[in-house]
Order: C-alpha cells, then sequence, then structure tokens
C-alpha cells in the first residue's frame, strides 16, 4: 500500500496520508505531473491534496520537482518531509532525491533516463521507458503522460478515470486525444509488470497433512 495511516494521541486511526515526489528536468512537465495528479485526486475521487514546486536557476534542463500531499482529510502540512512515493525521470533528480524516499517507499523510474543504484531498505522499484514510448507514439514531449498512466497503475493512489478527467485545461486541447493515449500506454504497461509480478512470486507451499496412524487391537 502506498497509504500511510496518521494515529492521534489516543492511538486511533485519524486519517490516510501520502507524500509523493515527481522529479526529473525543467522541460519534462514535472510540475504538470503533480498538477494533473492533485486536480484529479481533488476534483474527481474526492480527496484532499495540497501541491508545491521547486526547480534550479536554470529551469529547463536542470533538475527540478513538484510535490504532493494527499490526505483523506484535510491537509494540515502542505509540504512533503520524506515521501512515500518518488518518480524519477533524469539521473540528476534521482541522486539528487532517492536519498529522502522512505525505506519502504515506492520508486519508478524511466529506464533509458535513470541509471540505478541498489536499492536500499524494502523500497519497490517500478521502472518504464517512457520517453521511448513517447516517440513511438510521435512527441517525447509527452513522456511525463506516459509516466503518469505508469504510476496511477503500480500505486493504485488515483483512479485512472480521475486522471484522464483531469487533462482537459491542463494539457493543449488540440494534443487531448494524444495525451490519453500516451496516458493509456503507460498504465496499460503498468498493468502488465504488475501481473508479470505476481507471476514471478514464489507459491506458498501447502501444508502437509497430519497422517493418521492405524492401531491394531
Amino acid at each position: 500500500m502506498s497509504w500511510e495511516t496518521i494515529t492521534n494521541y489516543t492511538g486511533e486511526s485519524t486519517m490516510k496520508m501520502t507524500e509523493i515526489r515527481f522529479s526529473g528536468f525543467g522541460g519534462q512537465g514535472i510540475i504538470r505531473c503533480a498538477l494533473i495528479s492533485g486536480k484529479a485526486l481533488s476534483l474527481y475521487d474526492k480527496k484532499n491534496a495540497s501541491m508545491n514546486q521547486s526547480f534550479g536557476p536554470e529551469a529547463r534542463g536542470s533538475a527540478c520537482s513538484s510535490q504532493l500531499v494527499v490526505s483523506d482529510d484535510r491537509v494540515l502540512y502542505p509540504y512533503i518531509t520524506r515521501p512515500k512515493i518518488l518518480i524519477s525521470m533524469s539521473q540528476e533528480a534521482y541522486e539528487k532525491y532517492e536519498p529522502e524516499l522512505l525505506d519502504d517507499g515506492i520508486l519508478i523510474i524511466d529506464t533509458d533516463l535513470v541509471k540505478l543504484k541498489p536499492l536500499r531498505g524494502k523500497i519497490k522499484m517500478f521502472a518504464i521507458p517512457s520517453t521511448r514510448f513517447a516517440e513511438e507514439l510521435g512527441n517525447r514531449i509527452i513522456a511525463n503522460l506516459v509516466m503518469m498512466g505508469f504510476f496511477t497503475a503500480v500505486t493504485k493512489v488515483v483512479t485512472p478515470e480521475a486522471m484522464k478527467k483531469a487533462l482537459p485545461g491542463l494539457v493543449p486541447d488540440r494534443f487531448l486525444d494524444l495525451n490519453i493515449r500516451a496516458f493509456d500506454k503507460g498504465y496499460e504497461y503498468g498493468l502488465r509488470i504488475l501481473e508479470e509480478s505476481k507471476k514471478k512470486r514464489p507459491k506458498a507451499k501447502p501444508k502437509a497433512k497430519n497422517k493418521k496412524t492405524k492401531h491394531t487391537p
């Protein structure tokens, strides 16, 4: 699960919250990733979301990120502390932000743009050639939408229906259909990756039945 349960001083569960960081370099649409996700969650999935962004002085080409805090209840603190989910679409962004990812977090990368270090703790990693898929669809600028579809599939934080409803107004109208196709490409790939990972899991061995011994009179 990508959600963390927050408890109050009595030990009772009060709400569920997750912190997400989208990262890459300027020009990849990293800020738009958080805008789309935040709109989808708050307007169509009936969650509460708070979004922030940061980027270097060079903007285009330098490491940048956008952060999203998502909660079942009102967001009390709008900034992330240590994200549960990190999406990295560039090497520089990965190296800069990976140390902040929780030890049991979820790491999502573009396989063609990020070279991984050994995973630490219990981090789960999912990878997709999002830029390559975008080029196959005709324009590498939609790699962020491929990644958004993949993120939606493997984390289950937001529904695909909500994400697609959030696109109008945040992507150019003339490219809306292309962006939806890019999202679907990433989403379907994510579902396939999840299905393949299920097949690779070792099956639990059936418990041995206790043999009854017959007693002869």
